[in-house]
């Protein structure tokens, strides 16, 4: 059998591998993706965005017949069925995987394989998989191998659920508990806290720092936070210190204040953060990565002009919509001869924390001002038809401007609410 050669070859098929496959196969390109899940979409559809919305849109649901029960007729609020919410998403998971291998099946020039890529130089690649082992020759590579659960080194964190656990087709936890302790306040920890509150678990949440969404923009936080369902009671400073397995119970202790404290709940969900997927060989050839990711610039080139990485294994912004949009620029570039003729932009891109309610930011706000003014165009959601409706009164857009040009730098929101004018100006 003579020696395989691709133009591109994708470590994994996830949304910073996909969009830049099909754009060099429309053009005749060869190429090639490898992936240990043998399917298309990554982690956003195995355990991150899709999964994670089904069970939030349910959620939103229930929370709104509670909102209703009384204008409805209904005596008590109906009790959300988290079984048939988790064969819900089990469907969705299902009909997109199967949406996804129709579009790949279309597409002549692809070809996905499962299996494990290690970089042995920097124009081969060895596949292991139930074939064996191969070695492909690529022109180019592009590196888009993800990020997985990072489970911290606490005792007892093997009595924890993940994300993983929660979100996976099939998942680990089909039934609602009664109560549920989430450590870690980053964006999966916040809006799996809110989900199971609003289906009517008690939720504990515990955050390390004194700031839960460390990292985001302070203002947008401190909206937010006063609007999360009452069912979630919030813990800042926390220092976790040990989960104990006590039956079908889990007791977690920490310690806050200098005083040990501690709760115990049905469930357990480590939510503390991801870490990037660096394949194997990337220090072998000197690929340059630290904790947060594969070293890139703009142009999203490694040291070699040839290999690029996109999408969470760099670390810049791990959002599915980024990596997509970092994955066209690489096959841009690629189609230019290694000459960075795209740029990704990784300071303007949207971000929105899917809780509930909801919360949104882009651009320059107070927080990242760096001494600017600011002219702030505020829209309150007390004010909007369609919150009146929904009963969701509290929160508000924000539009930052420039002043001398009025030039629209940013925006923030506290709620995911349509609005249809800019309210009064005020200056900060």
């Amino acid at each position: 059998m003579g020696e395989t050669v691709v133009d591109l070859l994708c470590i994994g098929a996830g949304g910073a591998a996909y969009p830049a496959a099909f754009r060099l196969a429309r053009v005749g390109h060869r190429v090639l993706m490898v992936d240990p899940k043998g399917v298309m979409s990554g982690n956003c559809l195995y355990e991150g965005c899709v999964p994670s919305k089904a069970v939030r849109e349910m959620a939103s649901l229930a929370g709104a017949l509670g909102r209703f029960g009384t204008q409805l007729g209904l005596a008590e609020r109906l009790a959300p069925d988290y079984t048939a919410i988790v064969q819900h998403k089990d469907r969705v998971q299902e009909r997109r995987y199967a949406q996804h291998a129709q579009e790949l099946a279309a597409q002549p020039g692809i070809e996905l394989r499962k299996g494990v890529a290690r970089i042995l130089d920097p124009h081969t690649v060895q596949i292991d998989d139930e074939r064996g082992s191969e070695k492909i020759q690529c022109h180019h590579i592009l590196i888009a191998s993800g990020s997985d659960v990072f489970v911290p080194p606490i005792p007892g964190a093997e009595h924890c659920l993940t994300s993983h656990d929660l979100y996976k087709p099939d998942p680990v936890l089909r039934n609602l508990p009664k109560r549920l302790i989430v450590v870690g306040g980053g964006y999966i920890g916040l809006e799996t806290a809110s989900f199971f509150a609003e289906l009517g678990s008690q939720v504990t949440l515990l955050q390390k720092g004194g700031q839960i969404l460390n990292g985001m923009d302070p203002g947008m936080v401190a909206l937010l936070q006063p609007l999360l369902p009452a069912a979630l009671r919030i813990l800042t400073d926390v220092d976790v210190q040990r989960i104990e397995a006590q039956g079908p119970l889990r007791r977690v202790v920490w310690q806050r204040s200098g005083q040990e404290e501690s709760a115990e709940a049905e469930a357990v969900l480590l939510a503390v953060g991801r870490s990037p997927v660096i394949p194997e060989g990337c220090e072998g050839i000197g690929i340059e990565f630290d904790r947060h990711g594969i070293r890139v610039g703009p142009s999203l080139q490694t040291r070699y002009p040839h290999i690029y990485a996109a999408g969470d294994v760099n670390g810049r912004v791990p959002l599915f919509h980024a990596a997509v949009r970092q994955s066209l620029v690489a096959a841009h570039n690629i189609l230019g001869g290694n000459q960075p003729l795209d740029y990704a932009d990784f300071y303007n891109v949207p971000t929105t924390i899917f809780t509930l309610p909801a919360a949104a930011y882009i651009g320059v706000t107070p927080a990242k001002a760096e001494g600017r003014e600011l002219l702030v165009g505020r829209y309150d959601f007390a004010e909007d038809s369609r919150a009146q409706i929904l009963e969701r009164l509290e929160g508000e857009i924000r539009l930052f401007f420039e002043p001398s040009s009025l030039r629209l730098l940013g925006a923030g929101s506290s709620a995911s609410m349509p609005v249809a004018l800019l309210g009064r100006w005020e200056r900060r």
